[in-house]
C-alpha cells in the first residue's frame, strides 16, 4: 500500500478512484472476451489457410514431370521469370479495438510472354503459381492479424489483472483505513468537548 494522506481530501480522491477504476474495469473484461473470441477465429482461419496452401502446393506434384522442363528453357523465360508478386494490398480494420491489415490483393509484375515460345501446360502452370503466391501472401497477412492480437489480448488481460488485483483492493482498503482513522478522530473530538465542557461545568460551580 502506497503512502496516503489520512484527510478528508485524501479519502474523497480514494473514492473517486474507486468509481473509476469499477466503472472501468467492465470494459476492460468485455474487450478481453471479444479478443479472445475474435483470437480463436483467426487461429482457425489460419489453420484452414495452411491446409489451402499445403494442400495447393501438394497439388503441383501431378506437374513434377511437365516443371522439369522447366530446366530446359533459357534463364530469362523460366517459369519463376513469369510469375514475380509484386505488392501485397491490405486494408486497415478495427478489431476489438486493435488496428490488423485485412488482405485485399496481392499484384504481380507485369510480364509479357510470347506463347508460341512455351508448351502449352505454361499458362495453366502460371494461374496455379499465383495462387499458391496469393494463399502464402494471405497467410502471412492472417498471422500478423493474430500476432497484433494476442499482443493486445496480452495487455488487456495485464490491465485486468492490475484493477481487479491491484488498484479496486488498493483503494479500497486506503478508504477503510482513512475511514477508520477519521472515526477515531472524530471521536477523540467529542471525548475531548464532553471532558472540556464537564471541566468549564466544574468550574462554574
Amino acid at each position: 500500500m502506497a503512502n496516503i494522506k489520512l484527510t478528508k481530501n485524501e479519502l474523497k480522491k480514494q473514492k473517486d478512484d474507486l468509481r473509476q477504476f469499477e466503472r472501468y474495469l467492465p470494459t476492460l473484461q468485455l474487450k478481453k472476451q471479444q479478443l479472445q473470441s475474435v483470437i480463436m477465429k483467426t487461429a482457425a482461419t489460419l489453420e484452414r489457410l495452411h491446409k489451402e496452401l499445403e494442400a495447393a502446393i501438394g497439388d503441383l506434384d501431378d506437374w513434377v514431370a511437365v516443371f522439369a522442363e522447366n530446366s530446359s528453357f533459357a534463364q530469362d523465360m523460366q517459369l519463376d521469370r513469369l510469375v514475380q508478386p509484386d505488392k501485397v494490398l491490405t486494408e486497415t480494420e478495427n478489431v476489438a479495438g486493435v488496428s490488423i491489415p485485412a488482405f485485399r490483393e496481392l499484384t504481380f509484375k507485369e510480364i509479357s510472354y510470347n506463347v508460341e515460345d512455351y508448351p502449352l501446360w505454361v499458362d495453366t502452370a502460371v494461374i496455379k503459381l499465383r495462387e499458391i503466391a496469393r494463399l502464402d501472401a494471405i497467410v502471412k497477412t492472417t498471422e500478423i492479424q493474430l500476432s497484433l492480437l494476442e499482443k493486445e489480448l496480452r495487455s488487456t488481460s495485464q490491465r485486468v489483472n492490475l484493477f481487479e488485483k491491484v488498484k479496486i483492493p488498493e483503494a479500497r482498503e486506503n478508504i477503510r483505513i482513512i475511514d477508520i482513522y477519521l472515526g477515531d478522530q472524530q471521536t477523540s473530538a467529542v471525548v475531548r468537548g464532553k471532558i472540556a465542557k464537564k471541566k468549564l461545568g466544574e468550574a462554574g460551580q
